[in-house]
């Protein structure tokens, strides 16, 4: 049987960790899968090749078995007696086959319950992965992930309500919590693509899109604006009105106030996500007016209150 680098099939270098054989394994199998790849009339066969790279390189023993002996890993136990044999009758064993370059697993062995040459071992793994003449079925492996993006404003976002999506052409209500943050991304577990022989089925990823606000900038659960006055508010005092997300409240500017001023409103602010009742502030800033189009009076004024300065 021709020499079979599993390192490459899976990807990996000699020095990968167990982990590292079962990450590569799992990302490639979901590739390679011949369901999920009808074109390629070589698909059952990489898969079967990808299938013996992971029953091997996946168990340590068989890895250990397989860096020594390469493609006779699988005789390893017949060279250890053989070099045992060796000693005990006082030979010297090099190394290699210790059968003189016969295979050990030649001609009719009645200790192992039958007849079978070096070719029934090359169906080894065809039996154990669902070949010809498995004794066991097709593995099982989860269905496709499915991911979407769903579009939201920001005051949408800011209450818990139902939507509606369709996947894969079929019809999923959902309940969108209050707060979502631009750029969340939920797990819908099961929603994806069904599985492949008898697995579970995928899941689906929603990425929330949440569009700018015409009035609020958001940062967490805190929501800015800028608010602009007239010079006579600011100068003066006076009260104005400021919106919020739940409507439009009065507010008192102080006498002298200055531009770029800011003021905060406790709990004005946006929903914290999954914390009912708790709210982010509304942080206020000022921006004063300067008055335009002047008369010729009110300029007058001005130069009074200037000299009087």
């Amino acid at each position: 049987m021709d020499y079979i680098d599993y390192y490459k099939i899976l990807g990996i270098d000699k020095n990968a960790t167990q982990e590292d054989i079962k990450k590569a394994y799992r990302k490639l199998a979901r590739k390679l899968h011949p369901d999920l790849n009808p074109d390629d009339k070589d698909a059952h066969k990489k898969f079967q090749e990808l299938n013996e790279a992971n029953e091997v390189l996946g168990d340590p023993e068989k890895r250990k078995k397989y860096d020594q002996y390469g493609k006779d890993w699988k005789h390893a136990d017949a060279y250890e007696q053989a070099k045992q044999q060796s000693y005990a009758s006082g030979g010297q064993y090099a190394g290699g086959n210790p059968f003189g370059g016969q295979n050990p697993f030649e001609g009719d062995f009645s200790s192992a319950g039958g007849n079978f040459s070096s070719d029934d071992f090359s169906d080894f793994f065809s039996s154990m992965f669902g070949g010809a003449g498995g004794r066991r079925g097709q593995s099982q492996f989860k269905g496709q992930d499915y991911r979407a993006e769903l579009q939201l404003s920001l005051r949408d976002a800011a209450e818990t309500h139902k939507r509606t999506l369709t996947v894969n052409g079929k019809n999923l209500r959902i309940t969108i919590p209050a707060g979502v943050d631009n750029g969340q991304e939920i797990r819908l577990k099961g929603q994806g693509g069904p599985g492949i022989n008898g697995g579970p089925a995928g899941d689906l990823y929603i990425t929330f899109v949440i569009a700018d606000d015409l009035v609020f900038k958001r940062l967490k659960a805190d929501l800015y604006l800028t608010k602009n006055i007239d010079l006579y508010t600011a100068v003066l005092g006076g009260e104005i009105l400021v919106e919020t997300l739940t409507g439009k409240v009065k507010l008192q500017v102080k006498p002298e106030t200055q531009n770029g001023t800011k003021v905060k409103l406790k709990g004005k602010g946006f929903p914290v996500y999954k914390k009912d009742g708790q709210f982010g502030d509304l942080v206020i800033t000022y921006q004063v007016d300067i008055p335009v189009g002047l008369t010729e009076e009110q300029k007058e004024l001005f130069k009074k209150l200037a000299d009087r300065h």
